[in-house]
Parts: structure tokens; sequence; C-alpha cells
């Protein structure tokens, strides 16, 4: 197990990618601190498989966006375990709407989630991890780098995360705290599911390795990161999309 006896702290981690983290981190030593925003349930049955492995877990509440709630989250994890680790800043929701009729409150509500919530979860745990060091994965997307229409909001948050990776890990280096950027493609969960009558065979017809991606395959890099494989590694985005977003439209098939 390359992570025994670590800390890990997983935003976000009561279903979709959140959830295939929290549990590959603790198959690979990791007690982890789950948190939830509303879905209480979904957290509590992710801290039981956890506890299954033998390793030890807590449900933890709060919207990130939000820095009382996110001292709250924080002061909760130090209090069951004592020390910080590994952040993974994962939480995340999105808008489906066109750019000119897009409200302001949704706009908020995605960046104060997606890109401050980042911030915020950050800069607590960079405060924790200075004396010891530590790893922070962020969770990017595709559209890091590529436009997604209809998701003006979400693709500004997750393009900001990119930014802000590589800045904090020059600020950070010094503390030997490693910051990194997980961009995943297509991922079949069950917010995606509902895009398409067909997700998966939607967006495996454009990917190199015909597949959609799942949870596990986001949650072994992050583990990469976290790991002393990682330990030289800072201030990247790793892409994890099955070569989705490396092709460019190509108008001629071989």
């Amino acid at each position: 197990m390359r992570l025994e006896h670590k800390v890990a702290l997983v935003t976000g981690a009561s279903k979709g990618v959140g959830k295939g983290i929290a549990l590959e981190l603790a198959r690979e030593g990791c007690h982890v601190a789950v948190n939830f925003h509303s879905d209480r349930a979904g957290a509590e049955a992710t801290v039981a498989e956890i506890a299954a492995m033998g390793r030890n877990a807590i449900a933890v509440q709060g919207d990130v966006g939000y820095a009382d709630q996110v001292d709250r989250m924080f002061a909760e994890t130090m209090a069951a375990f004592g020390k910080l680790d590994i952040l993974v800043n994962n939480a995340g929701v999105q808008t489906w709407k066109a750019l000119l009729d897009l409200e302001e409150d949704e706009w908020d509500r995605v960046i104060r989630t997606n890109l401050k919530g980042c911030f915020l979860c950050t800069q607590r745990a960079a405060r924790l991890m200075k004396d010891t060091g530590g790893r922070i994965v962020n969770i990017g997307s595709g559209c890091n780098k590529i436009a997604f229409p209809h998701l003006v909001d979400y693709t500004a948050s997750k393009g900001g995360i990119e930014q802000f990776t590589k800045v904090s890990a020059v600020e950070l280096g010094k503390f030997r705290i490693t910051v990194n950027c997980v961009a995943p493609g297509a991922v079949e969960i069950e917010r995606t599911k509902l895009e398409a009558g067909d997700y998966a065979g939607t967006w495996a017809g454009v990917t190199p390795l015909a597949r959609v991606g799942v949870p596990l395959d986001v949650a072994r890099a992050v583990v990469f990161f976290a790991s002393e494989g990682g330990d030289f590694v800072t201030g990247q985005t790793l892409w994890v999309d099955g070569g989705l977003f490396t092709r460019p439209h190509w108008p001629y098939e071989i």
C-alpha cells in the first residue's frame, strides 16, 4: 500500500468521481475524511465502504464555497485524525445553459463552488501542511483547454483551476507541498448518464481508446500524485481522457 497511514480529505466524495477517489485512496492505505454538501446518505455509504477495508473514515458536511463551512470541515478532520497529508479538491457543480441565458446567481454558484472552493480548501490545507509537507490534487476537466458550449461558467471555473494549480505549486513548493491537476475526459457517473440516452456509446465513438472513463481511472491518477511516485512532480495537469482532448476535429478518417 503506497499511502499507508496517510490522511486524506476528499471534497464532494458522496458519489461519482469523488467517491471513486476516496475509495482508491483507502485501498492504498489512507484514512479518509469524506466531504459532502447535501448527500449525507451517500457520504455515509462511502464511509462504510472505507471502514470495511479496515481504514478509518468520517463524513464531514460543508459547502466548500463558504469559508466558515470549510473551516469547520478542516477542524473536524483534524479532530478525528490529528493531521492532513492529502487534499483532493473534487467538489464541483455546473449549469447547462447558453451564455446569453445564464443567470448571475447561476454563474456565482458555479464559480463559488468550483474555483473559490478550490482556493479556500487549498489555503486551509497548506496552512496545516506547511511544516510537514503534503499533496494537493485538484480535479480539472477537458474544458481546461477546450471550449464547452452551454457550460461557460463551468469552463471558466475549470480553466481557472488549472492556472490556480500552477501558482499554488510555485508558492507552496518551499514547504514541500506539491499541487497538481487531474483533468478527466468523458467519465460515466450518475450525473453524466443523464446527458445522453447512451452516454458511453456517444463518447466512446470519439475517444481514441474507444471507451469512456470510470471513476477508478481518475482515482488512480490521483493516487500517483499523492504517492512516492509523484515526489518530484508539481504544477502539472494530467489528462485522463483516453486521448479524447488530444484528438483535433479532423475531416479525414483513416
